[in-house]
């Protein structure tokens, strides 16, 4: 482990050196067209999952891969070899529906890295647990084995329980700010019964913004949205959700994309500007994609930037936009999918900065998710238990 750590020391200077120097470098944030259908292709990265759901990366030097499975287990892959072991295994603890084989939105969900796992050794997971509640816990590595994680380390800092067993959300990530962020769905079963998506009194329905750094589970942001308002959840950073499944942040310019979950006839992609002092509202249930749908008021009602009916798909699945090396045509272009139709879609702002999107292929695959490694290269996950990363066509 000491060695280990020197190696990422040095790597972390590097680092913050290529990033001192890339910033001379102007950030591409348009394109005149759309992505030529022959300028990638998917090469099969690994196989024989149960339930992969997301893929990531630790951020510390070492270029491996962190696959989740929903059924609780998270494996590490070093150059498309599986580990021999799982990194962590909570198959114990997670909701009974993700274990066996019948369809669900419960189980293992997220994982996120600390920004300082390099140092801290720290790294949280999003689950549902056997009381049907959301559940937020930290978890460190081993201090034997750094390919193992201690099991016993777990510390649950967000705990929520679940009306129902659907629109649990899942996904974690941490902001270029340093931050948390939690996708909590509506509560669930269907048309928003408990009124979650318009309610700031309820943590359903929205993206959270917490610290987990100041206090134990965490503090709030002092510049969250809504600390000031009586009646509002101090977490709550943006709202009108239904089930955001897979939300992004853009490694060159920190705006923010998620995809939402219809009800029955429109999918959508939102997308938050790396400025936004948050607080925004994204129509659910007032609006679904750009109809109405129970009708009533959405103060300051955020359209989505790209919505499609469900003869194109049933189940929106969020991506990232690209800003690897291996595939140009694909550069600053964000690239998602859907779990139902296998249709992956890139969009992108043209020269005049309006948004644009074209469907780059259409795949046999039940799209779970799509994920980074450290370089910036994209890979996307079907659920049938296959791994692919989006490489140039002589790959």
């Amino acid at each position: 482990m000491f060695s280990i750590r020197i190696v990422v020391v040095l790597w972390i200077a590097l680092t913050a050196l290529a990033v001192a120097n890339s910033q001379e470098t102007d950030v591409i944030i348009a394109r005149e067209s759309g992505p030529a259908a022959d300028s990638f292709q998917l090469t099969e990265v690994a196989s024989g999952f149960n339930r992969p759901l997301y893929v990531t990366h630790a951020g510390d030097g070492s270029y491996r891969l962190f696959l989740v499975e929903q059924s609780g287990k998270i494996w590490i892959l070093n150059d498309g070899a599986r580990s021999a072991q799982p990194f962590l295994d909570i198959s114990a603890i997670i909701s009974p529906s993700a274990l066996g084989a019948g369809f669900t939105e419960q189980g293992l969900l997220g994982l996120a890295f600390h920004p300082d796992f390099a140092s801290n050794e720290t790294f949280f997971v999003n689950f549902t647990d056997r009381r049907n509640e959301t559940v937020v816990a930290k978890y460190r590595v081993s201090a034997d084995n750094p390919f193992v994680a201690e099991v016993n380390s777990a510390q649950v800092i967000f705990r929520l329980a679940q009306p129902y067993n659907n629109h649990n959300g899942g996904h974690i990530d941490f902001g270029p700010d340093g931050y948390l962020y939690i996708a909590l769905g509506d509560g669930g079963w269907a048309n928003d019964p408990l009124g979650a998506g318009q309610n700031r009194g309820l943590l359903l329905g929205t993206i959270l913004r917490i610290d987990v750094d100041s206090a134990l589970p965490y503090a709030i942001p002092p510049d969250n949205p809504y600390v000031e308002e009586v009646g509002a959840r101090d977490e709550i950073w943006a709202y009108g959700l239904r089930n955001v499944w897979r939300f992004s942040f853009d490694q060159h310019t920190g705006d923010m994309y998620f995809a939402d979950v219809g009800q029955n006839q429109w999918e959508e992609i939102n997308f938050q500007p790396a400025d936004s002092p948050g607080g925004e509202n994204y129509g659910w249930n007032v609006w679904e994609g750009r109809q109405v749908f129970a009708g009533g008021n959405a103060p300051s009602h955020v359209p989505p930037i790209f919505a499609y009916t469900r003869n194109m798909g049933c189940s929106v699945t969020g991506g990232y936009v690209y800003r690897g090396e291996a595939v140009p045509d694909l550069q600053a272009r964000y690239i998602f999918g859907d779990f139902c139709s296998g249709r992956i879609w890139a969009a992108w702002r043209d020269l005049d900065l309006n948004w644009q999107t074209a469907q780059i292929m259409n795949t046999d695959m039940a799209i779970s998710s799509f994920g980074e490694d450290e370089a910036g290269e994209l890979y996307v996950i079907d659920y049938a238990g296959g791994l692919y990363r989006f490489d140039p066509p002589e790959a």
